[in-house]
């Protein structure tokens, strides 16, 4: 039965998932390193009031914020250029394949565990993404190269915030790399030569993202994961892309069948990775 916490959770993933769809339709107006400095600087200035006093300023700690700011910039950059070039609905999805790649980074680069479930679940999760370009290898296009790249640095930025966590204080690990990932992208402002429009698409995303898909999403996560497991809250997360996907097909964008098939190998993937051997000691003990 869902709790309080996982409900929470439930949200979180929603409010992630609504706005792939909100941001696409904000990029046709604003920049996107623009549009990530204003997002970013806004829950800055939100977290620094609201926990103010739970924050450390040691200098130890914002470096490791820096840090993680560094992978989050990593990923918002390339996940929203993709959105650019690709329908927010495989952005999405493919965005999803954090889950798999989590452990598999942990194996390569920390040198930890992985389970056989890991590596299967990584062979369906792309068999799912080559289903989701269509089932033609040559539709998966510069959207798509960039949202996986972004993907790979969620997957970094999970592990690092791992080991992270357990050392620093939270408060000022969150807070200072939303405050790095808008330093970094008023540096690249110069280079984008589109003009803003502060119409209300681009201030409905903007709201939407910084008040429910940041600053809410950041905080609900550090306080439901305590009342629940990091297996359950992964199964949970893999409703982001699903909500994307239907908010998107309220907007017209739709996935045709084989997208379709493609996006639940997708989801499939994302659970086993998490949750396969569990899923085998249910299967035994109901045969037993």
């Amino acid at each position: 039965m869902i709790n309080f916490a996982d409900f929470l959770l439930l949200l979180v993933a929603i409010f992630w998932g609504v706005t792939f769809k909100l941001v696409q339709n904000a990029l046709a107006d604003i920049p996107v390193f623009m549009f990530l400095f204003i997002r970013f600087f806004l829950s800055f200035l939100l977290m620094f009031i609201i926990f103010y006093k739970k924050i450390d300023f040691n200098k130890k700690d914002i470096v490791a914020a820096f840090l993680l700011g560094f992978l989050n910039f990593m990923v918002f950059s390339f996940q929203t250029f993709g959105l650019v070039y690709s329908p927010s609905s495989v952005v999405a999805f493919i965005t999803g394949l954090y889950v798999i790649l989590t452990p598999l980074v942990a194996f390569l680069i920390f040198k930890k565990k992985i389970t056989i479930y890991s590596f299967a679940a990584t062979f369906i999760a792309f068999f799912g993404i080559y289903l989701l370009t269509g089932a033609n290898i040559s539709n998966f296009g510069k959207g798509e190269i960039l949202t996986l790249i972004s993907a790979f640095f969620v997957a970094m930025h999970i592990n690092y915030t791992d080991i992270f966590s357990k050392k620093y204080n939270l408060y000022t690990l969150v807070t200072f790399q939303f405050l790095a990932v808008s330093i970094l992208s008023i540096i690249f402002t110069p280079f984008e030569k589109e003009l803003i429009t502060f119409n209300f698409n681009v201030i409905l995303a903007l709201i939407i993202t910084v008040l429910f898909a940041t600053v809410f999403a950041y905080f609900i996560q550090t306080y439901a994961q305590k009342f629940t497991t990091p297996t359950k809250t992964a199964i949970i997360f893999a409703m982001e892309p699903v909500s994307a996907a239907v908010f998107a097909y309220f907007y017209g964008e739709h996935l045709n069948f084989i997208q379709i098939i493609g996006a639940f190998f997708v989801i499939i993937a994302m659970i086993l990775s998490e949750t396969g051997d569990k899923l085998i000691l249910f299967i035994k003990k109901g045969k037993g």
